[in-house]
């Protein structure tokens, strides 16, 4: 489960020889389909037009070489939260900006600080600025200003390390299966945690044409979440 009280980080930088930024471990359109998102919409994060920074960080082009380090693949996430919070495509631009620059760290969203201090930076600067669109990203409970409750719910999928950045997330597309996502294990692959099998070595065998049964017994995974696994493989391919 992740850490309730996440530490703060160690330094305004993360280390750009740290695996967790300097290795693309997906392609932009594997993070998509992780991350139950269009891919236009994680293109246009990525890599915007020529005026506009980008908003998740991503490795250099390399051809089909994957390109989405885990750091941007954790920006991402937090990003598609706020998107389904129903935050304007618009203004959550503005809503990194300001969490940027009023958090003071590289890599804010994947930063222990946004857990901690993102909610009520966003709250303020919303409330002064008369800013509807960021407010609901946040609300105000018994005198605390955190962030709403699908946020919310995010963010405590979220593990930090002891030098305060992100360093394992649960995916939020599946119903029944606890997927992770962790560099430090499988490669970086989604993982389901019940049996600790990668998600596309259970979807390759049912492609092959083996049964949930099957696969469930090899792999030590609950039939239920080899299910689970295959119905998002097959909406993402859809």
């Amino acid at each position: 489960m992740p850490t309730r009280t996440p530490p703060k980080p160690t330094s305004t930088t993360i280390d750009p020889a740290d695996p967790r930024i300097a290795k693309g471990v997906f392609t932009l359109r594997e993070s998509a389909r992780y991350l139950g998102l269009p891919d236009s919409t994680l293109h246009r994060w990525a890599r915007p037009g020529k005026s506009q920074t980008p908003l998740i960080t991503s490795c250099a082009r390399g051809g089909r070489e994957a390109t989405m380090p885990f750091i941007g693949f954790a920006e991402a996430y937090v990003l598609s939260a706020f998107r389904r919070a129903g935050v304007p495509m618009q203004r959550i631009r503005h809503a990194v900006d300001v969490l940027a620059r009023e958090i003071g760290v590289d890599h804010a969203l994947a930063s222990a600080q946004l857990f901690t201090d993102g909610a009520e930076v966003l709250y303020d600067f919303a409330a002064q600025h008369e800013d509807e669109d960021l407010l609901e990203l946040t609300v105000l409970r018994t005198g605390q200003k955190q962030f709403s409750d699908l946020v919310e719910d995010y963010l405590e999928r979220i593990n930090y390390g002891d030098d305060g950045w992100v360093t394992e997330l649960q995916l939020p597309t599946y119903e029944h299966a606890r997927v992770i996502v962790n560099p430090r294990r499988g490669f970086g692959l989604p993982l389901v945690v019940h049996g600790g099998a990668r998600v596309e070595d259970l979807v390759d065998r049912f492609v092959a044409g083996d049964t949930v049964a099957d696969i469930a017994g090899d792999f030590g995974v609950p039939e239920p979440e080899v299910e689970d696994v295959i119905r998002v493989a097959a909406r993402a391919a859809a």
